[in-house]
Parts: C-alpha cells; structure tokens; sequence
C-alpha cells in the first residue's frame, strides 16, 4: 500500500507533511475510498525507512482535518466526507494556500487567466480521476 507514498527526505516541506499532502490528494482523486485502511503506522513507517512517530504525526493531522478515523485496535481508515466538517480554520488554510500559488503564479509572469485556465485545468482532471477511480469499484 506504501508504494504510491513518495518521500523527499532533502524537502523543504517535512515528511510528516508530505504523507498528509499524499494521502489527501488521493483521497481527492478518489484512488482512496471511504473505509479504506491506511497501512499501519509501524508498517508505513518501515517501508519508508522512516520513524514511527514520523508517520504517527501524519495521521494525527489526518485525524484532525477529518480525512480519517482512527478504531482502537482496528487501524486507520478513510472518513466518510459526509461526516467531514467544513471546519473554518480547514478554508482559510486553502485560502491561504492558494494565495501562495496565486502569488507564485503571478511572479513568474502569468496572467490571472493563465492561471484561472490551468486551475480549472487541474480541477477537471481531478474530477475525471475522482469519477474514473469510482467507476472501477
């Protein structure tokens, strides 16, 4: 189940992070379904060659943000989007994410259509992955 986590250990961002960034990208593209379980955090942790509490945080944050629930006993599974709060600090993360991108966007020369274009580029192609991922189950 690891193999589609990718970590760059020399990142700027910590790893913690990009197991949370994976995870819920392929929960947005529907390759992760609702009762899904995530690998063990012992498991995960040693196939990527990683600490234990490494991983632990990511699913901490997981938990935190809604994308799963943790059964004592039983492991960590993906959240039913029904049961998700729209949490106001989970928007104005986003927001402030996309400032960021729209900030980058704009200081490497491209218009605001150039960048509303590749969004809805990017978005479209996330629904079609989301609906081809459904489809095959």
């Amino acid at each position: 189940m690891a193999l589609w986590i990718q970590i760059t250990p020399g990142s700027d961002e910590p790893i913690y992070l990009q197991i949370v960034e994976q995870v819920g990208e392929a929960i947005a593209k529907g390759q992760l379904a609702v009762g899904d379980k995530l690998p063990a955090v012992r498991k995960l942790a040693s196939e990527l060659v990683i600490n234990p509490n490494t991983v632990a945080r990511a699913y901490t944050i997981l938990e935190q943000s809604g994308l799963v629930t943790t059964k004592t006993g039983s492991g960590t599974f993906i959240a039913d989007p029904a049961l998700r709060g729209k949490d106001a600090a989970d928007i104005n993360m986003l927001a402030d994410r996309m400032d960021g991108i729209i900030s980058r966007g704009l200081n490497l020369g491209l218009e605001s259509q150039d960048i509303i274009a590749m969004f809805k580029d990017r978005l479209e192609k996330f629904i079609k992955t989301r609906q081809g991922g459904r489809q095959k189950k």
